[in-house]
């Protein structure tokens, strides 16, 4: 027989305690062998392999072979800037690397959160005596006092109780209290036992004797924590594996094209070590050193607009996730509620009445009910800031808020009671009065009814009132009442006689603000939604038609659920109206996973220690910040400040978001590459002076067009994205329409402009072609800048083309973002700087432009602009 399935005496002998607990001896002892009452660490990935991943990912790896072949080259071809090439490239990943690791170091504290839960200290018998000891010391067959206000320290067997309530709300997910008592229980499962409390639940009312039969990993809360630390801690997010599938594929690129040229050089016999400078340079300009620093600050400048909607981002890479997730699976409690109980409806002389909305007339037994509520009950009044708050239990608190709500005033004194306990079902308080004494009782309808003086007609309609507020998915009191005398006090017997029926009261936890809206928004954007509770099926049922959730909705069990296969979930997952109650921690975790091998991207939301497996599990975690639990945080990717799940629809928004700026901001910078290549591909094929050096080319990289591009990343969620359905996970960030707009249209169209400028100066001072220049020839120089200030020229009109693909410039509205206008007029001052400043025209090779040059590099820019706002006029026409 199991634990909880024996009477007192018998878990006594089998755990080998007695009623004076252990001997010290055997206590120590005993924790030799079971080890302390606290969880295992776990082993987790090293904080500095965590440091050097950042530096060691294959888009860094490609940058690091980039900086040695510059370094090499320098080394055999010195003057060419290669050096500094070479340091700028290495400082670009290390100062990436420095800022992902701050940025996405996952401190794992979900452990240390779970011990927060337990409390430090415990009241133990041993040897016949009275000790608080350390929680830690605690042992299998110890003997523990338990008490109001207490957590639970470990796996417990009651062995005596008077009046206990336990809140388990952060393990089963159900908000209402339960009664426990000492008496022995044929339930099968020790999860349904009413005699036995689990680590973590908190005491609301009551006090007894409990006798620890299980500590550490070993408990139902140890369990939950190593599921809760099992999830795939290293699955890429899809932007990751994106990025990653982008970089192998610049990287072959750029090194098929160094290849060719070098071998087109040797061909050309233009000597090795020359040849291999040129095929660098080639690579150089082929690899957005500036897309990984442009990607992490885009993502980390997404997370401060989203803290702003109450949204705390703790991975990055989780903004995107959020853009392309197909399914939010989310808890009831504390996510879709509010987490508290409150008096919803009343039944009282035969009527209905919403007490949000309505006033009951001020009748007797509406009297009678205010004072049962305001009356019976164990609270007690804690001072908190100055202000008078009722601790207890949550189900007293809101009544005796209701009582309160009405007018209520506290006045007389309790002169005895008779605690709740799980057989009575019922506590019966005597009050007394100026006016007299008050038997008060509250309790389940089924034990408070048969004490009360009712008609045949009169208890079948006050059931008929219980069935129907029952099948709405409250709980449901009732309330007795009757006026005595100073004869009494003394015989408890005689209290609960002749009562004369109050009313009925039902309890909710109530829906969230907004919760309702949130959810349309959802399904309009093509998002489903499953509840996975741990709460009851009817409840759960009741809330989903509430918040439009559900209009039929199917719920699954998780005493159901146990039954299926893998298969059968996966196949039952496909109904559109399913949702899950009185699931485990560990069948949450299934849910989520049977959804991503359907090929969802899942969103799970939570706030208790049992929603914290799922939480890692899923593709986006996402917590509560002011009622969720810190191992619920831990384990989550994203955190509601406010608890809302409406803000959730927030985040999803700019996560979207966040996906379209990468991709504006990738055709930007992808698009200066083609005016960086073409100069060298002109060098080599027609003998002409170089037009771009590779400082140059860093100095737009990873100089001018940073600002702009961030500036991209910084975009608002357009009209109307919430509308759409979810992008496809399997949907390129580098697609074939990105390629054509930047390499065929938008590139070759800088590339004239900037050849344009570079002949129209050398043309203007002299030179005919084949002649070569010396680099520090002063036409040279003015050349180079001209060809340099036209690519950052076209660039700044370039952002505004490509804040979208189809939209005009003029209709996205030129002056909205104002970063993007910061960002062009750094540009333009950088650009002034490195013309005109001594220093930095000795670091980047250059010279003043000549100001006829000014007005060839301004036509460039305007022929850029007037060419794609063409293209997409006739896009517009023909779509239209």
């Amino acid at each position: 027989m199991k634990i909880h399935q024996l009477a007192p005496g018998e878990c006594y002998r089998v755990l080998g305690s007695t009623p004076d607990g252990l001997a010290t001896t055997e206590a120590a002892r005993r924790l030799a062998e079971y080890g302390p009452n606290a969880l295992a660490e776990i082993r987790r990935t090293v904080p500095w392999k965590q440091f050097a991943d950042c530096f060691t990912h294959f888009f860094a790896v490609v940058l690091w072979v980039a900086a040695s072949l510059a370094l090499m080259a320098d080394w055999r071809a010195p003057g060419q800037g290669m050096a500094t090439l070479s340091a700028a490239i290495a400082g670009v990943v290390i100062i990436n690397g420095l800022f992902s690791f701050w940025q996405e170091y996952r401190a794992e504290k979900a452990l240390e959160s779970l011990r927060h839960l337990l409390p430090h200290m415990v009241t133990t018998i041993r040897d016949g005596h009275t000790q608080d000891m350390p929680v830690e010391t605690l042992v299998p067959g110890d003997l523990i006092l338990v008490e109001e206000g207490n957590l639970v320290p470990a796996d417990c067997r009651l062995t005596e109780s008077s009046g206990i309530r336990v809140n388990d709300a952060t393990l089963s997910g159900e908000s209402a209290p339960h009664s426990r008592t000492e008496t022995a229980d044929n339930s099968p499962d020790l999860a349904d036992a009413r005699n036995v409390l689990f680590a973590g639940s908190s005491v609301t009312a009551g006090h007894g004797r409990a006798l620890v039969f299980a500590t550490g990993g070993h408990t139902v809360f140890g369990s939950i924590a190593a599921l809760s630390q099992s999830g795939p801690e290293n699955e890429r997010s899809p932007l990751q594996r994106e990025i990653h599938w982008l970089s192998r594929l610049i990287a072959a690129m750029a090194t098929t094209l160094g290849l060719v040229f070098f071998l087109v050089g040797q061909w050309m016999e233009l000597g090795f070590w020359h040849n291999f400078v040129f095929a660098v340079g080639i690579i150089v300009a082929n690899v957005p050193e500036g897309l990984l620093p442009t990607v992490t600050l885009s993502l980390a400048m997404a997370s401060r607009r989203m803290a702003k909607r109450q949204a705390i981002i703790r991975h990055l890479p989780a903004i995107e996730t959020l853009g392309c997730t197909t399914v939010i699976c989310t808890d009831k409690t504390g996510t879709l509620t509010e987490n508290r109980m409150t008096v919803r409806r009343l039944f009282v002389d035969g009527s209905f009445f919403d007490t949000m909305d309505q006033t009951p007339p001020l009748t007797e037994n509406f009297e009678a009910a205010l004072e049962v509520c305001g009356h019976c009950h164990d609270l007690r009044s804690q001072s908190y800031g100055g202000l008078e708050r009722w601790n207890g239990d949550p189900m007293e608190i809101a009544l005796r808020e209701f009582a309160e709500r009405f007018g209520f005033v506290t006045s007389g004194e309790r002169k005895g009671e008779i605690p709740f306990d799980s057989d009575r079902k019922r506590q019966t308080v005597l009050h007394r009065q100026e006016q007299g004494d008050q038997i008060l009782v509250k309790g389940a309808p089924e034990t408070v009814l048969p004490l009360c003086r009712l008609t045949g007609s009169e208890l079948s309609a006050i059931v008929a009132a219980q069935n129907r507020l029952a099948a709405e998915g409250y709980r449901v009191l009732a309330l007795g009442w009757r006026q005595g005398d100073g004869t009494l006090t003394s015989n408890q017997e005689l209290w609960e006689h002749d009562l004369m029926f109050a009313a009925l009261v039902a309890l909710e936890d109530p829906p969230r603000p907004d919760v309702r809206e949130a959810i349309g928004r959802c399904r309009e954007a093509g998002i489903r939604v499953i509840m996975i509770t741990g709460d009851h099926p009817v409840t759960a049922a009741a809330l989903a038609r509430e918040i439009g959730l559900e209009d039929d909705p199917e719920m699954i069990s998780g005493d159901r659920l146990r039954l299926w296969s893998a298969t059968q979930l996966q196949i039952a997952l496909d109904r559109t109206n399913l949702h899950f109650a009185r699931v485990t921690a560990g069948q949450k975790s299934l849910i989520v996973a049977a959804l991503k091998r359907k090929g969802h991207v899942v969103a799970a939301t939570g706030d208790g220690v049992n929603d914290a497996p799922a939480l890692r599990r899923a593709d986006v975690g996402i917590a509560m910040g002011r009622t969720g639990t810190d191992v619920a945080r831990d384990s989550a990717d994203l955190v509601l400040l406010d608890d809302h799940f409406a803000t959730i629809v927030a985040a999803i928004e700019e996560g979207r978001a966040v996906y379209e700026n990468i991709r504006k901001f990738l055709t930007y910078i992808l698009t200066s590459n083609v005016p960086e290549i073409v100069p060298y591909l002109a060098f080599v094929l027609f003998n002409i002076p170089l037009p771009l050096t590779i400082i140059q080319i860093l100095a737009v990289d990873l100089g001018t067009d940073l600002l702009p591009a961030l500036g991209l990343g910084a975009e608002k969620p357009p009209p109307g994205i919430m509308r759409q359905p979810p992008r496809d996970r399997k949907q390129r960030l580098l697609s074939t329409d990105l390629l054509l707009r930047a390499y065929g249209f938008l590139g070759p169209i800088q590339a004239i402009g900037a050849l344009a400028a570079f002949f129209f100066v050398l043309n203007l001072g002299g030179w005919r072609y084949p002649e070569q220049l010396a680099s520090e020839d002063p036409l040279y120089l003015s050349a180079t800048t001209s060809c340099l200030t036209a690519i950052v020229a076209m660039q700044a009109v370039n952002v505004f083309l490509c804040r979208s693909d189809r939209e005009s410039a003029f209709a996205t509205g030129i002056f909205d973002n104002r970063l993007i206008l910061a960002g062009v007029a750094v540009e333009a001052s950088a650009m002034f700087m490195i013309a005109n400043v001594a220093w930095t025209q000795k670091i980047f090779g250059t010279a003043p432009v000549p100001l006829a040059a000014i007005g060839v590099i301004l036509s460039g820019a305007f022929t850029l602009f007037l060419l794609d706002e063409s293209r997409k006029l006739f896009h517009l026409q023909h779509r239209a």
